[in-house]
């Protein structure tokens, strides 16, 4: 008998995983950062701080960007619009990942830590 939530944690892995590999190619290409685990690590912190943030009437979504983008600035070199370029080629680059894993592949997933995706 499958336990219930091994199919919610293989889902969220690869979520984060889909998120980590979309600033990971963003990172390489802005600022030459080539290091797969710490934009994993940024992907959940970037996550963790959009759902902080998101909730907050009015103003959240905008706010949980700034947020979003801040991490990234946090985690990467370079200044504020660094950081936005390298979240806007993330969030281009999930978009494609994820049409391959759910339209080529059809694995129905999502891209954690990455906003929209």
């Amino acid at each position: 008998m499958p336990v219930p939530f091994v199919g919610s944690l293989v889902s969220f892995l690869v979520a984060l995983l889909v998120g980590g590999l979309a600033i990971f190619i963003s990172a390489k290409f802005v600022v030459g950062v080539d290091d797969y685990s710490h934009a994993v690590i940024t992907a959940l912190i970037g996550a963790i701080a959009w759902a902080l943030t998101s909730w907050i009437p009015l103003v959240g979504p905008l706010l949980a960007l700034v947020v979003w983008v801040g991490v990234i600035k946090w985690r990467y070199p370079g200044g504020w619009v660094k950081a936005g370029i390298i979240g806007a080629i993330a969030w281009v680059a999930a978009l494609a990942i994820l049409f391959v894993l759910n339209s080529v592949l059809q694995l129905g997933v999502g891209a954690f830590g990455i906003p929209g995706a």
